[in-house]
C-alpha cells in the first residue's frame, strides 16, 4: 500500500531534527552537505539515497531538487539563518529549509 510507511523511514523520521546553520557549516566545509528542495520530503529522499535508488536520485539530479550545497546558497543562509532540518545519510548530511507557511 502507497500508505503505507516503512520502517526505514520512521527510522529516519525520528533522526531528522532542526539545525542551526552554525552546527552545519563543519559539514559544508567538508562538502558532505546535500541540498533538498523545500517541496520534497527530506526523509523520502533520505530513504532513496540509502536504498540506492539511482533512477529517483538521478531524476531528483536532473530536476535541480537534490544537489550538494553551494556557496550562494551558503550565503543565503548564513545571512538569513532559516528554519534548516536535517537528517543524516553518511558521509552525507541533507539539508532542507522549511518554508513557512503564511496562512494561519
Amino acid at each position: 500500500m502507497p500508505n503505507e510507511i516503512s520502517t526505514l523511514y520512521a527510522q529516519l523520521l525520528g533522526e531528522t531534527a532542526q539545525i542551526s546553520w552554525a552546527e552545519i557549516m563543519p559539514q559544508f566545509a567538508k562538502g558532505n552537505v546535500l541540498w533538498v528542495a523545500s517541496e520534497q520530503d527530506l526523509v523520502a529522499v533520505a530513504e532513496h539515497i540509502i536504498n540506492d535508488d539511482k533512477k529517483h536520485v538521478s531524476a531528483l539530479m536532473q530536476q535541480k531538487a537534490l544537489h550538494i550545497l553551494n556557496d550562494d546558497i551558503a550565503l543565503d543562509y548564513a545571512q538569513r539563518n532559516p528554519e534548516l532540518w536535517a537528517v543524516v545519510v553518511s558521509p552525507w548530511v541533507l539539508l532542507q529549509e522549511r518554508k513557512t507557511s503564511t496562512a494561519h
